[in-house]
């Protein structure tokens, strides 16, 4: 019986687990980090919770007897992959990414390009004065000091401050349809889309909703995967890659 940590929280994730559910060799647990107050349910076993950085994770992999890793975590949870990278090297396994690709731009898109939040914060005054910002909950501080714009914010749940002085709470999950966010950005005369690269399809409907709106978009960059890992783009390349494992 092999062991399999899946690093998840992500619809990949999620997938990956199904698709390992039926195999008798296997023994999978999906780590959702709780994030969100009710996390999505996965395949096998779950835990929720962080493991104390890359030292608590590389204890928890060495107790659990864990055999891989593989990290299919949003492709913005730096932090949680450079952990992963660090725990699965001490503790002597094998580790893969899971990374969904990113958006590309397409005929009539209007997109900018950040490297960073702050960036992204830094160019805002310049694009738009009622901006739907759909970075996260998290990320929001990065807009907080910035004054005379509206933001229509979109976070599964509530966020804490710092927040824009001005602005608008929308509580919602994904999946979204084009028809349903064209209307929301007429409904609050939205001038200015911000998002990061998070790619997928649960939330690209934005996307062509401000294309057909002729609205230009404000898009975070990814950061990139760890160097010297091996990186596939779907869960049955990264189920493939689990079963070839000696």
């Amino acid at each position: 019986m092999r062991r399999v940590l899946i690093l998840g929280g992500t619809g990949e994730g999620r997938l990956l687990a199904e698709l390992l559910s039926g195999d008798p060799g296997l023994e999978v647990t999906s780590s959702l980090a709780g994030r969100v107050t009710e996390p999505r349910p996965a395949a096998g076993r779950s835990r929720i919770g962080g493991f104390g950085g890359a030292a608590g994770l590389a204890g928890w992999l060495r107790r659990e007897r864990t055999d891989a890793v593989v990290d299919a975590t949003h492709p913005f949870a730096a932090a949680i992959t450079r952990n992963a990278v660090a725990a699965t090297a001490a503790a002597g396994i094998p580790l893969l990414v899971l990374r969904r690709p990113g958006w590309a731009a397409g005929p009539g898109d209007r997109w900018l390009w950040a490297d960073s939040l702050a960036g992204a914060a830094a160019l805002l005054p310049a694009l738009g004065r009622r901006v739907f910002l759909t970075t996260g909950r998290g990320d929001l501080a990065a807009f907080a000091a910035l004054e005379g714009i509206f933001f229509l914010i979109r976070s599964v749940d509530p966020p804490g401050p710092p927040l824009p002085a001005c602005h608008r709470l929308l509580l919602a999950r994904g999946p979204f349809t084009p028809d349903a966010e064209c209307a929301l950005l007429h409904e609050h005369r939205i001038d200015l889309l911000v998002t990061k690269d998070s790619g997928g399809t649960a939330t690209s409907a934005k996307l062509t909703a401000a294309r057909e709106a002729g609205l230009p978009v404000l898009v975070v960059r990814r950061p990139p995967p760890p160097a010297g890992v091996p990186l596939v783009a779907d869960p049955a390349a990264a189920a493939a890659w689990l079963r070839r494992l000696p």
